[in-house]
C-alpha cells in the first residue's frame, strides 16, 4: 500500500493513498494530489472508451491491492518504521525520476514546503507505520479491508471539521451501511479484545490518517504548480526525512540489507517503486483518460486483492464475517458517494 490511491477528494474522498481523488489505497499520497491537480484545472476532454484506460486501472488495484502482502512480509525482518523508510525512500527516487522525465521541478515556496511536509508526515509516514504495526497483529487481509474506511472517516471530516460536504440523507445511510460493515468486521457479537483489536485499531487509524490529508492537500496543495508529479515528489522527501530521523530513535541502528532475506528486499523494493512510486504515475493516467471518479474507484477493486492475496499467497484464514463485513463497508462507501442510488446526470 504504498495507497499510492488510489482510496477522495471528490465527495469523500482514496489512497492513502490516501487516493486520490477519493481514498486510494494502501494510501497513497501521490495519487490523491494528482485528483487534487485534476479537479482544480480546467475540465477535461470527453473521457476515451474504457480500452484506453482499463489496463493502467487494473494494475494499479492490483499493486495497492498487493502492497498489505508485501508490508506483511517485510515485517518479518524489519522494524515497521524501516519498512516505512524504504518504501519512501524508493518511492521517493521514483517519482523524483518521473519528475526529471517530465521536465517537472520541485516547489520553491517555504510555504508549500510546510504544507508537505505536514502531508508527508500524517498522510506518508504515519499511516505506512501503522499498517506495519498493525500487520503484526493482524492479516494482511484485514488491513486492506480497513483501508477501505477511508472515505467513510473523511465524510464525517469534511461535514463536522473542514466544512466542505453538506450531510444528506443518501450519506448518513453510507455511513451508517459503512459503521455496521466495521462492526461485522470486528465481529462484535463475539466480545472484542486483545491484540487483533489493538492492529485493527491501528489499520482503522492509518485510514483515520489519509481522511485527514484529503481535504488538506485540497485546500492547501491543488494550486501548486505541477503539483500533480511535484507535489507527491515533495510529500515522500519530506516523510523521508522524517523517518531517517525517527527510526534510528525509535528502532535503533538499521539492518544490514546484506542480512535480509530476498523476500524481505524485493517486498520493500516493491512497496517504494510499485506502491509509491510506479502507481502514481499510472493512476494519474487513469485520472486523465477515465476521468475523476473512474480514478477513485480503484479503491473498491483493492480490497478483493489483498483478500484473495492474503488468502492464495500467504494462506491467511479468512472468517466469514471478514469479506461480508468488508462488503458492507463498500457499499457503505458507494451509497455515500453517490456512486449507487445518486442523482442521475443528465447527458450532455
Amino acid at each position: 500500500m504504498n495507497r499510492e490511491t488510489a482510496p477522495d477528494t471528490t465527495p469523500a474522498p482514496a489512497a492513502p493513498a490516501g487516493g486520490d481523488a477519493e481514498p486510494l489505497p494502501d494510501a497513497l499520497c501521490a495519487a490523491r494530489t494528482a485528483d487534487d491537480g485534476l479537479a482544480a484545472g480546467t475540465a477535461p476532454d470527453p473521457a476515451p472508451g474504457v480500452g484506453a484506460w482499463l489496463p493502467a486501472f487494473l494494475l494499479v488495484a492490483l499493486i495497492w491491492g498487493a502492497s498489505f502482502l508485501f508490508i506483511e512480509v517485510a515485517i518479518r525482518e524489519l522494524h515497521p518504521l524501516y519498512v516505512t523508510l524504504g518504501r519512501v525512500a524508493t518511492g521517493a527516487i521514483t517519482v523524483l525520476m518521473v519528475l526529471k522525465v517530465t521536465g517537472g521541478r520541485l516547489p520553491r515556496r517555504a510555504a508549500t514546503w510546510g504544507h508537505m511536509a505536514f502531508v508527508g508526515a500524517i498522510g506518508v509516514a504515519l499511516p505506512f507505520t501503522l499498517f506495519g504495526y498493525g500487520e503484526q497483529r493482524v492479516s494482511s487481509v484485514l488491513a486492506g479491508i480497513w483501508n477501505a474506511t477511508t472515505p467513510l472517516v473523511a465524510l464525517p471530516l469534511a461535514v463536522l471539521a473542514f466544512r466542505t460536504e453538506k450531510l444528506t440523507a443518501r450519506r448518513l445511510v453510507g455511513v451508517l451501511l459503512g459503521f455496521a460493515g466495521v462492526l461485522v468486521v470486528l465481529g462484535a457479537w463475539r466480545g472484542i479484545g486483545g491484540s487483533a483489536l489493538t492492529g485493527q485499531l491501528m489499520c482503522f487509524g492509518a485510514a483515520v490518517c489519509y481522511a485527514v490529508v484529503i481535504p488538506y492537500q485540497r485546500r492547501f496543495l491543488t494550486d501548486v504548480p505541477g503539483g500533480g508529479v511535484a507535489v507527491p515528489a515533495g510529500n515522500l522527501i519530506m516523510a523521508t526525512a522524517l523517518l531517517a530521523v525517527v527510526a534510528p530513535l525509535v528502532a535503533g541502528a538499521p539492518p544490514s540489507p546484506a542480512g535480509l532475506s530476498a523476500p524481505v528486499l524485493g517486498s520493500v523494493l516493491a512497496l517504494g517503486a510499485l506502491g509509491t512510486g510506479l502507481a502514481f504515475v499510472l493512476h494519474f493516467r487513469v485520472i486523465k483518460l477515465g476521468g475523476v471518479t473512474t480514478g477513485a474507484s480503484v479503491t473498491y477493486v483493492m480490497p478483493v486483492v489483498a483478500v484473495l492475496l492474503g488468502a492464495l499467497v500467504l494462506d491467511e484464514h479468512v472468517d466469514w464475517n471478514q469479506p461480508v463485513g468488508g462488503l458492507l463497508v463498500l457499499l457503505g462507501v458507494a451509497v455515500s458517494q453517490g456512486l449507487l442510488f445518486g442523482p442521475r446526470r443528465r447527458a450532455t
